[in-house]
């Protein structure tokens, strides 16, 4: 049983007609007998008592004819459930976020709501190689990423703007009063960074710069997450870290001081990741939000 015969059957039973149903459905009559006959086949007995003169329904089509209807309801609520959900899905941008976005991504998400107005968004935290999959595999419609995380077929990152790293230090350190400090002056503290698996970009970032002023820092004890690493560090142990200077002023504690680099500064640069071939239909007004968020920085 398929579901146009049902429609061909309900047709005929309302005009009791098989030319004018035809013709209501845009099809040619020869059409419609024909499934007709192949669902009265199936059904083992006639569902129209057929003369030259008018059609008329038999007593077991009108047995049928409201269950026939019922399916056929059913059908249209099912399409119209998936179309209800396909509208809402596209009425929100999901969008994969990265630890400390700070103060750009609130300027992005007002940029952004003023340009889509209506439209939801859904943040995802995730670790970056997850963030890539999910872009790849479209369950994130884009996602922030930082320093080139290693490329993912079908993916590509758009560059937005770079991120400057500060020195995390503790207040009570001699360095804590300076307006900046320098990388080699770091040298005598412990190193406190997040396994490089969890952030290759940043760790081999830091690394390198501590090579390139000429030392090798001293591995300090790792810590579960920033904030358990900037209690550490606040309370007393002789350590340093870094941060994104975006986000150093949500993390602001009276016993840690944050640090800008003298002379060559550390960053890096932070990108949109979309589908390669299949951005997006709010990619546009997003990167319109990303760009003023940029320009504030300015």
């Amino acid at each position: 049983m398929e579901l146009r015969q049902l429609r061909y059957f309900v047709a005929v039973a309302e005009e009791l007609h098989f030319g004018r149903a035809a013709e209501s459905m845009h099809i040619v009559q020869s059409a419609v007998s024909q499934q007709i006959r192949r669902l009265e086949r199936e059904l083992g007995v006639d569902l129209f008592d057929r003369s030259p003169r008018r059609v008329r329904l038999t007593a077991a089509g009108e047995c049928f004819l409201p269950e026939a209807r019922t399916v056929l309801e059913a059908e249209r609520r099912a399409r119209a459930a998936v179309a209800a959900f396909t509208s809402e899905r596209a009425a929100v941008l999901r969008l994969g976020t990265s630890t400390g976005l700070g103060e750009h991504l609130d300027r992005v998400l007002d940029a952004f709501a003023e340009l889509a107005p209506g439209v939801g968004v859904e943040l995802v935290s995730a670790p970056a190689a997850e963030r890539l999959g999910q872009v790849a595999g479209g369950r994130l419609d884009a996602a922030f990423v930082r320093g080139g995380d290693g490329p993912v077929p079908g993916v590509r990152i758009l560059p937005l703007w770079p991120d400057p790293l500060v020195a995390a230090i503790p207040a009570r350190h001699p360095l804590a009063g300076a307006s900046g400090v320098a990388l080699a002056d770091l040298a005598p503290l412990a190193l406190r960074l997040t396994p490089r698996r969890n952030n290759p970009a940043l760790v081999d970032l830091v690394l390198a710069a501590c090579a390139a002023a000429g030392f090798e820092p001293v591995p300090g004890p790792r810590s579960g997450s920033l904030h358990d690493t900037l209690a550490a560090i606040g309370a007393g142990a002789d350590s340093w870290t870094v941060v994104y200077a975006s986000h150093a002023h949500l993390l602001r504690t009276p016993r840690v001081a944050f640090l800008p680099f003298r002379g060559p500064g550390l960053a890096l640069t932070t990108g949109l990741a979309v589908r390669d071939g299949d951005p997006p239909a709010l990619l546009e007004p997003l990167l319109t939000a990303c760009a003023a968020a940029r320009d504030l920085d300015s």
